[in-house]
């Protein structure tokens, strides 16, 4: 999740080009004044170059390269499901079928289904969480209230039912046999549309008609795999979403007068659209440009209509859906070109008072960019549509549509609608854990976030900057620094739920993303980083990776042993001070060459740039590896140059999080 999607940078550069998250409102952490000195602790090559055991050992499952290996199974969920909205009530009511394919060895007594509309019960455990404001009074429902649920298999029987807080269990009449075996459940159920307090799912009052923000909006299969079993964390509010994958075929009865957009391929078009909407659909799925499907003055007032329509939807291999719904849509599209030749379609939904050149009349040509942005560079989006949604404001993602806020413009428009896309392949497409490591989402989406500002229409919105963080540089090799420095930051693999909100972003967005640029651009280098990383995604498209697969993959597809970069920055908060010593010609001669004395003051080492700057005013640069500090902290370069030499500077692009900048240049002497 995340209104994050508004990080900002400074000077050219990646790391300058850096974007920090807008919605980081808590203060820089009480141990900042002290973040330049180095940790007493110092520097230990033992400690820092020891090997790393990783908490999950590859197995039949998982290969030792981080690859799924040949016995990796997963199981599959399919859905149908046929839903209204009574518009009177805010009450949505339906069916589903879910077909769930067991593909693990081992037969299941029982199922467990996830019913994430129960957090906004008054009794939820997330009620007791600490975190943000507390909910008012009034801003509660009572969940899900659930129907007739039977279960097929052969047979159709009544399972044995008990709902804790966010989960159902099913008891099974019969163990359900691995290896293929299949059931068939049936639940009918209905709850109540939260208002615009509901944040992720909601509905808001506009001039023109209600919008209706529908997500986490059916029971939905709870994973079991070869990690832990069944998956069974409560959603807390944190911690998002960890599901099966599989195709969703859905069903949405509404008002006639309102227009639904949602995720997947809209099967009935001829039912639910008039003739005209229809054929500039047509238009727009040939159309570079923008096409109006809907137009501001074609919005009525905002009364619900007497009749009904239903409008039915397919989503193809994805582990979710979500839609919207209003009488008050503006919508207009336009062409996604694919790699390969394939073709998707933008769409944006969006009230009249947001309509406009310089708000949401953009939105489109944004979600268009980012799609064939993301694509060309990482993997191809795979499904027929990406909707963009300007609504109460949730910034949320999900396969196939986004939910933005409709007071959103300009720039800010871009960044979210960049960042919400770019969830489709962090977690959408790459389906890992949300709801025990956000960070391998929402890390891995804003690192793939922070290039896109300079490729969209020549640097338009580019560099990006939040003014939030202006004071303290816009670096984040510098604004990085006081959460390594904080004594109580948690660490990025800490579970989702357990990270408080102060440390939420910086922790699970900004530390992550900026530990893959470090990474890229400091420690791989562009063309083995984006090669490892393109295959990573492709290996686990569609599957699930944990945090052990992660590492072992890049480590092994990169040709790197990467455990001291694990180790500093994953696992751990250490910081780095690298302290330029000693300048001296060789032999007292320029013609000699030049001596560098480089040391290690702190835990964590990275690779280091060196300038050497001549008097006559030309330059040199070599980079001294990690592995200069294999036996001990203090390294000597020698440098070849044959003329006097002005100074030397560590780090000259001050890319590098170094607690300590006062000790990067030296003169010869």
């Amino acid at each position: 999740m995340s209104r994050s999607g508004r990080w900002g940078p400074k000077r050219p550069g990646a790391l300058r080009r850096w974007v920090r998250a807008a919605c980081l409102v808590a203060p820089l952490p009480a141990a900042a004044p002290g973040w330049a000195a180095p940790s007493s602790a110092g520097f230990d090559p033992l400690a820092a170059f020891a090997p790393l055991t990783l908490p999950t050992p590859p197995g039949a499952t998982r290969s030792a390269g981080g690859r799924p290996a040949p016995g990796y199974w997963q199981n599959r969920a399919d859905y149908r499901i046929e839903a209204a909205i009574d518009t009177a009530s805010h009450r949505l009511t339906a069916t589903e079928t879910i077909t769930y394919t067991n593909n693990s060895p081992d037969a299941l007594d029982v199922l467990w289904v996830q019913l994430d509309q129960n957090i906004y019960r008054r009794d939820a455990r997330a009620a007791a969480m600490p975190r943000g404001p507390r909910r008012s009074a009034g801003e509660f429902t009572d969940g899900y209230r659930l129907g007739d649920i039977t279960v097929q298999q052969g047979a159709t029987a009544t399972p044995i039912q008990t709902v804790t807080d966010t989960r159902l269990q099913l008891r099974l009449p019969s163990p359900l046999a691995g290896h293929g075996g299949r059931a068939v459940i049936h639940i009918a159920y209905s709850y109540t549309v939260p208002g615009d307090w509901g944040g992720r799912t909601a509905v808001t009052g506009t001039p023109h008609g209600d919008i209706y923000e529908i997500a986490q909006w059916f029971p939905r299969m709870a994973v079991y795999d070869d990690l832990r079993g069944w998956d069974t964390a409560p959603y807390l509010g944190s911690g998002e979403f960890y599901l099966e994958y599989g195709d969703i075929d859905y069903a949405v009865t509404v008002p006639s007068n309102y227009i639904v957009a949602g995720s997947g391929s809209l099967v009935n078009p001829e039912e639910v659209l008039t003739a005209q909407q229809r054929d500039r659909l047509a238009r727009a799925a040939s159309s570079d440009s923008t096409i109006v499907v809907r137009a501001p003055s074609e919005v009525g007032a905002g009364t619900a209509a007497p009749d009904t329509k239903t409008w039915r939807f397919h989503m193809a291999q994805t582990r979710d859906v979500a839609f919207a719904a209003s009488p008050a849509f503006v919508w207009d599209a336009a062409r996604i070109n694919l790699p390969g030749g394939g073709h998707a379609l933008a769409m944006s939904v969006y009230p009249p008072e947001s309509a406009g050149a310089a708000r949401w009349g953009r939105s489109t040509e944004y979600v268009k960019f980012a799609i064939e942005h993301f694509s060309a560079r990482w993997f191809t989006y795979p499904w027929p549509v990406m909707v963009n949604l300007g609504g109460h404001g949730a910034g949320m993602e999900y396969p196939g549509i986004v939910f933005d806020d409709r007071a959103d413009a300009g720039r800010d428009l871009f960044w979210i609608t960049t960042h919400e896309v770019g969830h489709s392949w962090f977690p959408m497409i790459v389906g890992s854990n949300e709801r025990r490591d956000a960070w391998m989402d929402e890390g891995s989406n804003t690192f793939i976030d922070v290039y896109a500002s300079d490729a969209f229409n020549h640097g338009e919105y580019a560099p990006k900057r939040d003014p939030e963080y202006a004071e303290h540089g816009g670096n984040p090799a510098d604004e990085i620094l006081p959460w390594l420095a904080d004594a109580h930051a948690p660490i990025i693999l800490t579970p989702a739920d357990q990270v408080t909100e102060t440390y939420r972003h910086p922790i699970s967005y900004f530390k992550p993303a900026l530990g893959l640029v470090l990474l890229r651009e400091q420690i791989l280098g562009p063309p083995r980083f984006d090669a490892a990383f393109r295959a990573y995604i492709a290996a686990w498209a569609y599957k699930h990776p944990s945090p052990s697969d992660f590492f072992r993959f890049m480590s092994s597809e990169a040709g790197e042993d990467l455990a001291w970069w694990w180790r500093g920055w994953y696992f751990a908060n250490e910081t780095m001070d690298v302290s330029l010593d000693k300048v001296t010609y060789v032999g007292g001669d320029p013609a000699h060459g030049l001596s560098v004395v480089v040391s290690a003051r702190d835990r964590l080492v990275m690779p280091v740039t060196l300038e050497v700057r001549f008097t006559d005013g030309t330059s040199q640069r070599l980079v001294l590896p990690v592995e200069a500090f294999f036996k001990g902290g203090t390294a000597t370069v020698d440098v070849a140059t044959n003329k006097p030499v002005r100074d030397v500077t560590l780090d000259p692009d001050h890319a590098l999080p170094d607690s300590n900048r006062t000790d990067k240049r030296r003169s010869v002497g």
